[in-house]
Order: structure tokens, then C-alpha cells, then sequence
């Protein structure tokens, strides 16, 4: 008999089965969408911002040194300490090695008789770790760096010549350029929107040469991928417990991958750029807070049709209550009617609504951020609570009226 009046209730009102299954499967939907979005957003986001640049920067462990006594800075006034290139490989062994997009070595070099600046880099270098080869530089940390000619060949004598500069000197790509008496050819002429317009972009060892420094890199911008700030991103690793150092060590904060890198460099000190790595904190905290209030405001609305069409269903078969009523049937009995029937709406609703909410995810994975959005298959059995929790929330206020009704007044038609 039980299931004789789910399966009649579902026959008799199909109109308004549909309304609030319909109600439902959009909320989820859209709820399904926005939680396989944001799950899925941080390394997507992460990868969009880290077209913007580098958010680490490498220094020698001298240039942190507080040198200054009576007001005088006493630290050397030209090139100051300088790290080892032989070292710079040894990034693609830390821990969150798989997070480091890119690193440049930086070595700027001032020729005061020509009054110029060369500035040694990497452009695009095929570094060797163990058996791991890769390849890394300006044209990895710096993708907005643009090049009117060729980029210049790392094991080259070839220059970039900054286009500034090259509008004051007269030069363009193809011609040369003597260096410190030594001739350079320009291959391209480069723009920035920087201070790398008024110079000359170089290969490492050409600046280090010039410089007589073989080896010397004076800074190393890193391009990683992180996770936002929080209080435990803040911590001094000093000051914290063996098991909170591991939780801190082994997650990709901006500070626990600077501390892996000053471990992996010798004499080091590597600090984020912090205006680069808030903003990405700031930008990635937003979006997920908008989607949890899209979320959030979707499922209401879900609620608030589904407990319209409810109350209008159960009002309509008063006169059913009322008989069962009349026959013996006790409160719980009548809400677990109701309860089934709600549950049942719930499930097939939300499989559909999870369904759309997928489709919805990948088309937003594709549109904005051009990649496959992945759907975790732990998502399912979330959503489905999900549509049962609203659906019971929307139904609820219209089943406690449904068990009060008086059987001589629900027989007769009146509420």
C-alpha cells in the first residue's frame, strides 16, 4: 500500500512532480558546476597569473645584511655578492619542483665608457638535473617580453638590443654592435614597457665575460605555482612543531617553496614578490567566494520553488490525508509518505542535475579557461545530499502542515 500511494502520487501529479524536479535539477546543476569549478580553479588560475610573471626572486644571502652604521650604508656600492650558476639546476630538485614553472638567472653588468647596461640572462636554456632534462628562462618567467627579429641562441654572442635603445643608437635587428670591444650581433629588438628597453639583453656567459665573473648570477627570478595564504603560510618554521613544519613543508605556499629554494642554493635568500603573490591570493580567494554566493543563492532559490510547488501538491490531496487519517493513520506515517516521495524526487533530480552541472563545467572549463574542467567522482554522492538536503528544507514547512490537517475538515474539503 505504501508504495501503491508514492507510485499514484507520482502518476497523479505529474505537473507538479515536474515543476519542482525541474526546480531542483537547475539549482543542483548549477551548484554541480560551480563546486567542479572551484576545486579545479586553483592551478588553472594559478597558470593564467603565472603568464604575468615571476612571483619568486633569489638574492645572495649578503645583500639581506644590515651594513649601515651612522646612517652609512657600508655595503659595496656596484655589484655586491653574487650566487653560483653551477647551483641553479639543483631547483628542479626541491620538493615542489613539479610547481616551478621557470627560472632566469639575472646578472646586470654596467659599462660606464659606453654608457650602457648589458643584462646576462637565460633565454631559452636546456639545463641538465640527474637524468631530468628541461628548459627554462626569460622566455618562460617574462611571456610578455616581445621581439622584433630572433631571439638570440643561449651559447651565442648574439644580443638583444632594448628598443629604446636601439632608437637612440640608430641600430635595428641584423646589425652590430661592439661590447665592450668585442662585436655583437643584434638578432631582435626587444620590448618590455621596462628598464630592459634601455638595455642590452644578453646570454649569461657574454655578461659574465664582460664582466670577468665566470659562474656569477646576481638574482634569479622563479615562476611557481602556489596555494593562497593562510595563517599557517604565515608561521615562522622556527617556531613550529615537527608535525606542523611537515604540513607547512610539504604544501605549495609561496614561503615554504622560497624556503626550499634558499635550501637548494647555497649562501641564498629567496622572498616572494609580495605585491605578484598577494594579488594572486586576493584574485583566487574572490572568484571562489563569488561562486560559493552563486552557489549558495541558487540552491535557495531551488528551495523556495520546491516548497511552492510542495505546498500546492499537498494541498491538493488534503482530502487524501484526510482519509488515512480517518483510517488510523498516525502523523509519522503520513510524513514518511511524503518524506519518500521527496527523496525519490530528490535522487532523480539531482542525477540529472548533476549531469547538467558537468556539461556546464566543462563548457566553462573550455571557454574561459581553455582546458578540461575535471569532475570528481566523490562529487556525486555530495550533490545527490545536496538535492536531498534542499528538497527536504523546501518540502518540510508544507509536510508539518499536511500531518496537522483535522480529518473532518481535510474530508470535507476545507484546510
Amino acid at each position: 500500500m505504501f508504495v501503491r500511494l508514492v507510485y499514484e502520487s507520482f502518476r497523479r501529479q505529474k505537473r507538479r512532480k515536474l515543476l519542482a524536479g525541474v526546480a531542483i535539477t537547475l539549482g543542483v546543476g548549477v551548484a554541480t558546476a560551480m563546486i567542479a569549478v572551484a576545486t579545479d580553479i586553483g592551478d588553472k588560475i594559478n597558470r593564467e597569473l603565472r603568464s604575468y610573471g615571476a612571483n619568486l626572486v633569489v638574492t645572495p644571502q649578503e645583500d639581506t645584511l644590515n651594513l649601515e652604521i651612522g646612517g652609512v650604508d657600508l655595503r659595496p656600492p656596484s655589484d655586491g655578492a653574487y650566487l653560483n650558476e653551477a647551483d641553479l639546476p639543483r631547483i628542479r630538485g626541491t620538493f615542489w619542483h613539479h610547481n616551478i614553472v621557470g627560472f632566469s638567472p639575472m646578472l646586470p653588468v654596467k659599462l660606464s665608457d659606453q654608457n650602457l647596461t648589458v643584462l646576462g640572462t637565460y633565454f631559452s636554456k636546456q639545463l641538465k638535473f640527474g637524468k631530468e632534462d628541461f628548459v627554462t628562462g626569460v622566455r618562460i618567467t617574462h611571456p610578455w617580453w616581445k621581439v622584433a627579429g630572433a631571439w638570440p641562441d643561449d651559447n651565442s654572442q648574439e644580443v638583444l638590443l632594448g628598443e629604446r635603445l636601439a632608437s637612440k643608437l640608430g641600430r635595428r635587428a641584423g646589425d652590430h654592435l661592439d661590447i665592450a670591444g668585442q662585436p655583437h650581433a643584434i638578432s631582435g629588438i626587444l620590448s618590455t614597457g621596462g628598464a630592459e628597453d634601455d638595455q642590452i639583453m644578453a646570454p649569461i656567459a657574454v655578461a659574465q665575460q664582460i664582466l670577468g665573473k665566470p659562474g656569477a648570477v646576481r638574482r634569479i627570478y622563479v615562476s611557481a605555482l602556489t596555494k593562497p595564504e593562510d595563517a599557517l603560510a604565515r608561521r615562522d618554521p622556527k617556531t613550529m612543531t615537527p608535525e606542523t613544519y611537515e604540513r607547512w613543508y610539504c604544501s605549495p605556499y609561496v614561503q615554504s617553496i622560497a624556503y626550499q629554494l634558499q635550501e637548494a642554493i647555497p649562501h641564498s635568500h629567496a622572498e616572494q614578490l609580495r605585491q605578484v603573490a598577494q594579488n594572486e591570493g586576493t584574485v583566487l580567494a574572490r572568484i571562489q567566494g563569488l561562486m560559493l554566493l552563486v552557489t549558495l543563492a541558487a540552491l535557495f532559490a531551488s528551495a523556495l520553488a520546491v516548497s511552492a510547488a510542495m505546498a500546492t501538491a499537498i494541498f491538493e490531496r488534503r482530502g487524501e490525508v484526510g482519509l488515512m487519517k480517518a483510517l488510523g493513520a498516525g502523523n509519522a506515517s503520513i510524513a514518511a509518505v511524503f518524506f519518500t516521495e521527496a527523496t525519490l524526487l530528490a535522487l532523480m533530480s539531482g542525477v540529472a542535475g548533476f549531469a547538467a552541472g558537468a556539461l556546464l563545467a566543462r563548457q566553462i572549463g573550455r571557454s574561459i579557461f581553455d582546458s578540461q574542467i575535471t569532475i570528481e567522482p566523490v562529487l556525486f554522492p555530495i550533490i545527490l545530499a545536496v538535492a536531498v538536503v534542499v528538497t527536504f528544507t523546501g518540502s518540510a514547512a508544507a509536510i508539518r502542515r499536511a500531518v496537522k490537517f483535522d480529518p473532518v475538515y481535510a474530508l470535507r474539503g476545507e484546510a
